[in-house]
């Protein structure tokens, strides 16, 4: 099972640049203040723990992250709600799209802009979900043999080595526990999280498609409201 590929990549570096303009705070930030709907205290919320990793690792001040716990008890903040939407890309590839936002009317046309735009197009309910199964997935600063067989024997579904690191697939609801055993037995995690992992993913060997491909992802991970972008492109050329 493999449901990164180039887009992962290029998504963790751009994150990295756009946490110096701040522009990743607000995306971690409505992701805190949903996952604190289920209790304010991470040590007995999972998804609160791991919503706050993201977000120290992104280099949010931690009063950002207290603000965004807050809102869960602030009647005058706007409410938020997760919506995911799915889109088809250049080459035929399958999106789904995650956003958490206080106006689903602003938000479905940013999202359907960005697609038709770029070469892409929203694509009716369930017509792409099916393509992709919900998983838990780590990332841990390690390679191996003897590393694969530790996330294994920690709880995980499936684990690849890639980019000089091992990607750790757990059931969704193991997630926080396979993360916590894979910490116990040593090994350093860089980032864990839900995600929307492609059952097959289609190949894009040529130079134009991914060119299309990675402007419409882009598009769409420039979105305030977007949180995550998933697809099922396996793209194999080199880009510039």
């Amino acid at each position: 099972m493999s449901g990164h590929s180039k887009w992962s990549t290029i998504k963790r570096e751009k994150g990295a640049k756009d946490a110096k303009r701040g522009a990743v705070f607000t995306k971690i930030g409505n992701q805190i203040a949903i996952a604190a709907r289920g209790g304010v205290d991470p040590t007995m919320n999972s998804a609160l723990a791991l919503a706050i990793e993201k977000a120290k690792q992104a280099n949010m001040p931690n009063n950002n992250i207290q603000r965004a716990i807050d809102r869960v008890s602030d009647k005058n903040a706007a409410v938020l709600e997760e919506i995911s939407y799915e889109g088809m890309g250049p080459g035929g590839i399958g999106i789904i799209i995650e956003t958490a936002t206080d106006n689903k009317n602003r938000t479905f046309p940013e999202v359907r802009n960005a697609l038709t735009k770029n070469g892409g197009r929203i694509a009716d309910a369930g017509s792409v979900m099916f393509q992709f199964t919900r998983k838990g997935v780590i990332e841990v600063a390690a390679t191996g043999e003897d590393a694969l067989l530790t996330v294994l024997d920690a709880g995980a579904e499936d684990a690849v080595e890639e980019d000089g690191e091992i990607i750790v697939y757990t059931d969704q609801k193991e997630l926080a526990k396979v993360r916590t055993a894979i910490i116990e037995a040593g090994l350093e995690v860089k980032g864990a999280e839900l995600q929307y992992v492609a059952n097959g993913q289609i190949e894009i060997d040529d130079s134009e498609t991914a060119s299309k491909l990675l402007k419409v992802l882009d598009a769409l991970d420039d979105l305030d409201d977007v949180v995550n972008v998933h697809t099922n492109a396996d793209v194999t050329v080199e880009l510039e």
